[in-house]
């Protein structure tokens, strides 16, 4: 719970802040007011940490060009029609806005940009409350026209203004909604999430790039989980990615499986928790969420109500990754995201092979092989897929897959595993059996790497030995 007292103190230590401290005297002196905006004051109130000052201001552009040139080391001025500049003071990265009363032409999110004169009116377009305050400096006051400090204190997103104008003005914010419900673990105002529900439609005319990145940021986040049942729940979702709601599948009387869209759910938050243990303090591995989300959305399409009750989803792992890469194109995600994805998708089923009798050394290398760099997100996922109840299933599969990681370091650490590769390249391919570069270099290259992942490391002599013996063979 916020503890104002604590809170008004820590807005001090923010205002002393050398990067603030160093912009509040430039404009002051200039004779112009300079508040702290946004994100940071919030962070500040809550004892969170707070990344990428944003400041506001009455100076117009130029005059904030001209007011933070001495006191930088670099500017730049492409945000200028929309009033911001930025700049780097003291090694950190700012941007400061003249007070904006942006209004929208309701086909498109661009804004029409109008400059304001007050800062109460610059806050009221904010997105949510806890988000419209300002702390003014140098003086140090906190300036709240919307309720954003009770809002905190309850836990509640809450638009400035009549959510149904906020919203229509600029539809992404339904996607932030979902973002900072995650972010900041509040509730989402019961007027908000019907506003949301009533216009989910008008997401269509927000860029796919955009929805992309709110997306990203959810996933991003200690706990999307939350957000995503915001999405889900409002219907949100079913504008930019239907798979996850589709999910839900029926249950009849006699058929009976798994509720797959609470299973998504679980392992994406199992995934998240053997992300943290696995790799301290890296960044979120957005694909490696967005996998685990997304791994079996394949199965509402090869769903099988079989005779006596059973429920099959067969291949649904192929099917399942095809969609992925087919959705996450639409939202333009790049190249090498859209593939990891896919890939783990289509690789989440294999280990459960092995579960059920251990593999030669042949296997574990092609499973190796065919997973690539991304083998260590594989075992994450696959160990996050783990769900049952059954705790004796559970340490069985956590045993097995244990053996086949303890397997995979031995192999890696006796013929770099990682490698993968034949013994012979494809200029010694040529040299040995006289041909020049074409299609049979590709397929003797295949064939010594088929050789490489059953038998292992051969040596040089053995692989011209069994190269010319497969050449012969061929004729």
């Amino acid at each position: 719970m916020l503890n104002m007292a604590e809170g008004l103190s820590r807005l001090g230590a923010l205002a002393a802040d050398p990067v603030v401290a160093t912009l509040a005297k430039a404009f002051a002196d200039a004779g112009f007011e300079l508040s702290v905006v946004g994100g940071p004051v919030r962070d500040a109130l809550l004892g969170r940490e707070t990344h990428d000052l944003d400041f506001t201001t009455d100076a117009r552009p130029d005059d904030i060009l001209r007011i933070v040139t001495p006191i930088s080391t670099a500017q730049w001025d492409i945000g200028r029609a929309f009033g911001t500049i930025g700049a780097r003071v003291q090694g950190e990265q700012v941007e400061v806005t003249t007070y904006r009363a942006d209004s929208y032409d309701g086909t498109t999110r661009k804004p029409v940009v109008e400059f304001g004169d007050t800062i109460d009116g610059d806050l009221l377009r904010r997105d949510f409350t806890v988000n419209a305050m300002a702390l003014r400096v140098p003086e140090v006051k906190l300036i709240d026209p919307t309720g954003g400090v009770e809002d905190l204190v309850t836990g509640v997103l809450r638009t400035p203004i009549d959510p149904r104008v906020s919203f229509g003005d600029d539809p992404l914010r339904m996607l932030r909604a979902a973002r900072f419900s995650s972010q900041l673990e509040f509730e989402i105002e019961h007027g908000t999430f019907r506003a949301i529900e009533e216009l989910r439609g008008t997401l269509g005319i927000v860029s796919p790039e955009r929805v992309q990145g709110e997306l990203v940021r959810l996933m991003q986040t200690d706990d999307p989980v939350r957000g995503i049942r915001v999405l889900v729940d409002s219907g949100l979702i079913d504008e930019f990615l239907p798979e996850v709601s589709a999910l839900r599948l029926e249950v009849d009387e006699h058929h009976h499986h798994k509720d797959v869209y609470e299973h998504s759910l679980t392992v994406l938050r199992q995934a998240i928790a053997l992300e943290h243990e696995r790799n301290p303090g890296a960044a979120p591995d957005a694909a490696l969420r967005i996998a685990a989300l997304l791994h079996d959305i394949g199965k509402p399409r090869t769903r099988k109500l079989e005779p006596g009750g059973g429920v099959t989803f067969h291949h649904h792992d192929v099917v399942g990754s095809r969609m992925a890469r087919k959705r996450m194109q639409a939202l333009r995600f790049d190249g090498d995201t859209i593939d990891a994805v896919a890939k783990l998708i289509e690789l989440h089923l294999r280990f459960f092979g092995y579960a059920e009798g251990a593999w030669t050394d042949s296997a574990v290398r092609r499973y190796v092989r065919d997973a690539g760099e991304l083998v260590d997100r594989l075992h994450i996922l696959t160990r996050a897929d783990v769900t049952t109840r059954n705790k004796r299933k559970a340490a069985r599969l956590a045993s097995a897959y244990d053996d086949i990681e303890r397997r995979i370091a031995q192999l890696r650490d006796q013929e770099e595993l990682d490698a993968m590769r034949p013994e012979l390249d494809g200029n010694r391919i040529q040299e040995v059996l006289g041909i020049r570069p074409g299609r049979e270099v590709g397929e003797a290259y295949r064939f010594l790497l088929d050789v490489r992942l059953d038998e292992g490391i051969i040596g040089p002599e053995a692989a011209e030995e069994r190269l010319r013996a497969w050449w012969a063979a061929r004729d």
